[in-house]
């Protein structure tokens, strides 16, 4: 398969599973410049829109509303008393494996795309650390907007995406199964050969995906 058509798919069939834009242009108008708001909010600050923040962006309008939609939407990830954004994706201050850092500010993905999907995102520097999935080994890598600059422990580092349907919020059970993985070597086994359940990616690859499928979110 040619590497496009590879991104092409994979673009596609996350978007089944997990049809963010679709959710996002279905909103009312306000919940839409919310969601977006909450987005840049995460990227430049570190976290969320707080209740106050939102409600001045809804001055004849209900928090409470709006919150539920985003949240039952899973386009926002709330609070266990559903009263306050944690995340949206690709970013949470929820605990992760993976740490972002875009210019000072600190924030986690919500997996090894999301972790990608920053720098083309915001035409950002991002710093990423995170683990390898299978062996724990420590993954570093550098997003200049849409290139990656610098991975170590080398550039053989891969992403792992084991396709499944959400349960719940997608943070909390697709996006565990979107993985870093050292090296070719180790993604092959890891894959055992199961292409369709299974897709492995370069970081270049990858971060082509993530930004493909994040970047309409913010534009």
């Amino acid at each position: 398969m040619k590497v496009t058509d590879k991104i092409d798919d994979s673009v596609q069939r996350l978007g089944r599973q997990l049809p963010l834009l679709n959710r996002q242009q279905a909103l009312p108008p306000g919940y839409a410049d919310i969601h977006r708001a909450i987005l840049r909010a995460l990227a430049t600050t570190g976290r969320p829109l707080d209740r106050s923040e939102i409600a001045a962006m809804l001055p004849d309008g209900d928090v409470d509303d709006a919150l539920a939609r985003l949240g039952g939407d899973d386009l926002v990830v709330l609070s266990s008393d559903g009263k306050e954004a944690v995340g949206a994706y690709p970013m949470t201050t929820e605990d992760t494996p993976h740490q972002l850092d875009i210019a000072g500010v600190e924030v986690n993905a919500m997996c090894a795309l999301d972790a990608l999907a920053v720098g083309p995102m915001f035409d950002a520097g991002v710093d990423v650390e995170s683990r390898c999935h299978v062996t724990d080994e420590p993954i570093q890598l550098r997003v200049e907007g849409d290139r990656i600059v610098s991975a170590t422990p080398s550039a053989d580092v891969r992403v792992g995406i084991a396709w499944q349907q959400p349960c719940g919020h997608a943070a909390h059970s697709m996006c565990r199964e979107m993985i870093f993985l050292v090296d070719g070597k180790v993604a092959r086994a890891w894959q055992g050969g199961d292409t369709d359940a299974k897709t492995v990616f370069t970081l270049d690859e990858a971060l082509d995906f993530a930004g493909r499928f994040f970047r309409p979110l913010v534009t």
